[in-house]
């Protein structure tokens, strides 16, 4: 069933259609100009690091061949991949278990799209769903400073300075040029999802944010920016971002520190070998000639910091597919380092614990040709009766372990005031 109605407050919609268990896989996405709820599962695909040590194949073929094989004329399918999607193709497979998820996706039941002027476009819903979603949206749920459980992010369990300083020697030694360290925070309660994404949306200017519920994983996350997108017509963009700085103290504060942003060499030899690298990425699958920076180090605000950001473009050059283009600039230059493969050595060698979808990628794809890739990056995540955060900070030699782990509690500044404790 197909039908149209008018009306308001996306991220409060879903956020209530996500609590109400209308079905236990669900995944939200804001896109660029519309929200969607797909619900249900009508196809899943559940891709494993054994699965492709047994065929021998690349992730993006892997993916490829089993959306071949639902047997649909067309199809949307979304989910996530983790960071570990290309770890066997970048020297890393000796990291991963047999049983490490590089990627679930799904076709769903039904879907809601809502667009920027409040429409609702109901896919695969019935009457009496459509109803019930209609009678929800009408009262939908609230967060306020009441209902928040602020989580303070100021604590090193795990030595992240120590771990830093190591990558730093290891950069100086020459093994290789950059490497983004992350570290885990654990939350002492039980996360509200769906109502912690209201809240952090509310405050968030992310380029993306999505709210899912897939495999028995729960993730909240205001993407700062896309790994990649491929549209329908073939045309290629990926959005390194590197180099941070707080943002939301004052209005004169916030311009001091975007004009230290601009003027730090540490974080302007980040930015530029990014850009780089996110060039040579997209020239690997682009038709020669047409790989281009269309925005250079502009600064963009997310949230509780404001990034360095470029936008690199290209045009997707036969016989390569959306996936294989996901897959070159997989996992994002900005939450791995440079070169990737040795750098994502450093990533398994030197963390405390895996990432699994920590800057891994939510993505929404259809049969049309079209695919976006949001970076999952300040985020909550929930599974069972564990619930965390995580950041990291881009290491170069100019580093100063104390100022990355500043890095890390001003991006986690975009998640850890915005909790919701879930109710007992």
């Amino acid at each position: 069933m197909t039908a149209t109605t008018t009306l308001v407050r996306e991220p409060e919609i879903c956020a209530t259609w996500a609590r109400a268990g209308l079905a236990d896989t669900h995944l939200v996405y804001e896109g660029a100009d519309a929200w969607v709820f797909a619900g249900g599962v009508r196809h899943q695909i559940v891709l494993t690091a054994g699965d492709l040590r047994r065929r021998g194949v690349r992730p993006a073929q892997a993916v490829e061949e089993a959306l071949a094989g639902l047997d649909l004329d067309e199809w949307r399918v979304y989910g996530w991949v983790a960071f570990d999607f290309c770890a066997p193709f970048l020297g890393a497979d000796r990291h991963l278990d047999d049983d490490a998820v590089l990627a679930h996706l799904f076709v769903p039941e039904f879907e809601v799209f809502l667009d920027a002027d409040g429409n609702l476009r109901f896919e695969g819903v019935d009457d009496e769903l459509r109803d019930r979603m209609l009678d929800l949206a009408q009262s939908p749920i609230r967060v306020d400073d009441e209902t928040r459980r602020p989580l303070p992010v100021t604590d090193d369990p795990t030595g992240y300075r120590g771990r830093v300083a190591t990558a730093i020697d290891e950069i100086r030694g020459g093994r290789y040029e950059k490497v983004i360290m992350s570290r885990e925070v654990a939350v002492p309660f039980d996360v509200d999802v769906p109502a912690t994404y209201l809240a952090g949306r509310l405050a968030n200017t992310p380029a993306r944010s999505f709210l899912f519920d897939l495999g028995g994983l729960q993730a909240a996350g205001f993407s700062p920016e896309l790994v990649g997108a491929v549209a329908a017509d073939g045309l290629i963009t990926t959005e390194p971002l590197a180099g941070t700085r707080a943002f939301g103290i004052s209005a004169d504060a916030d311009a001091a520190l975007k004009q230290e942003l601009e003027n730090d060499a540490k974080e302007i030899v980040e930015h530029a070998i990014s850009v780089r690298t996110s060039c040579a990425e997209v020239a690997a699958v682009a038709v020669p000639g047409t790989t281009a920076v269309s925005e250079f180090m502009s600064v963009r605000p997310r949230g509780s910091v404001q990034h360095s950001a470029s936008t690199v473009v290209g045009r997707l050059a036969e016989p390569h597919s959306a996936w294989d283009a996901l897959e070159v600039l997989f996992p994002s230059v900005t939450a791995s380092g440079i070169p990737k493969a040795p750098a994502v050595d450093a990533v398994y060698r030197l963390e405390a614990s895996r990432r699994g979808v920590y800057s891994g990628a939510v993505v929404t794809a259809s049969s049309a040709g079209d695919l976006e890739a949001a970076l999952v990056l300040r985020s909550v995540y929930r599974d069972g009766d564990r619930s965390w955060l995580r950041a990291g900070a881009g290491v170069v030699a100019q580093s100063d372990p104390e100022r990355e782990f500043t890095e890390t509690c001003e991006k986690l500044g975009s998640v850890a005031p915005y909790l919701v404790e879930a109710a007992r």
